[in-house]
């Protein structure tokens, strides 16, 4: 669980209600399920039009992956690589012993293609394709948010277009006067209310996170596919560590022990 992302969600939600309490006790005025089916469903339609159907399909899965825990410090990673390097060096039944132990699969495909003899420039054609193609895949989650995001207050505006006809239709007939315009504008304006927060509490900030995420897990994928590089040509351990090392910030830069 990313808890950050929580957190920030809780804060936003207790802002918001915090400050409308301070403003009027009466928070259920801004409670309005056709002002939210407008500005919700009307964004759902919109990405259902931009985006295929199958990208559509996974948003919960894109949600939810929004939510899973960040990935762990890269210094681990580079210990992982360094150890894998030991083994390496004595020979590929070793290493093949030793491929259990490796937590990342992506990292142990790259192990997997050292033991099975391919070439340097194989392995590394392959895992780079991988690295491209997790990119694009990612990448389309993050547009699919920020569509989202963009088009939430639109929507809320649609909404509070639609508002104020039905109001202003009304305005002459029987029972008009400015206490009817005042409450038709109030709830008219609770979509545009909708479609802001959706689009800067929720939909925005969620595509910047998977931003982030996909540039952790390029670099520490780049970190791997060297570390297999590094590993194919049996280099010494302190050679893997110290250009490992460069993929990562300085205070996490791991030292030879002893």
């Amino acid at each position: 669980m990313d808890f950050a992302t929580l957190i920030g969600i809780l804060l936003g939600l207790g802002a918001i209600l915090g400050s409308i309490f301070l403003m009027t006790p009466d928070i259920g005025m801004f409670g309005s399920l056709s002002s939210f089916g407008i500005v919700f469903g009307g964004m759902i339609a919109s990405v259902s039009v931009a985006f295929p159907l199958k990208d559509v399909l996974q948003l919960g899965a894109a949600m939810g992956a929004v939510f899973k825990g960040g990935g762990d410090a890269l210094g681990g990673y580079v210990e992982e690589a360094v150890e894998a390097a030991e083994v390496g060096r004595k020979g590929t039944a070793d290493l093949e012993k030793h491929i259990d132990s490796v937590k990342s699969y992506f990292f142990k495909d790259g192990l997997q293609m050292v033991i099975d003899g391919y070439s340097l420039d194989e392995l590394s054609e392959i895992l780079n394709t991988r690295i491209d193609y997790r990119e694009l895949r990612e990448n389309t989650q993050a547009g699919l948010f920020k569509s989202m995001g963009v088009m939430s207050p639109a929507w809320g505006m649609v909404g509070t277009l639609i508002g104020l006809v039905v109001m202003l239709s009304g305005f002459g007939g029987e029972g008009g006067g400015t206490e009817t315009l005042g409450a038709g504008m109030s709830a008219a304006l609770i979509t545009t209310f909708y479609g802001a927060v959706f689009a800067n509490l929720f939909f925005l900030p969620m595509a910047d996170k998977i931003k982030t995420r996909i540039t952790f897990s390029s670099t520490l994928q780049n970190l791997q596919l060297e570390a297999a590089r590094l590993i194919h040509q049996k280099k010494h351990p302190i050679i893997v560590r110290e250009k490992l090392n460069s993929f990562i910030p300085p205070k996490e830069w791991k030292k030879e022990e002893g």
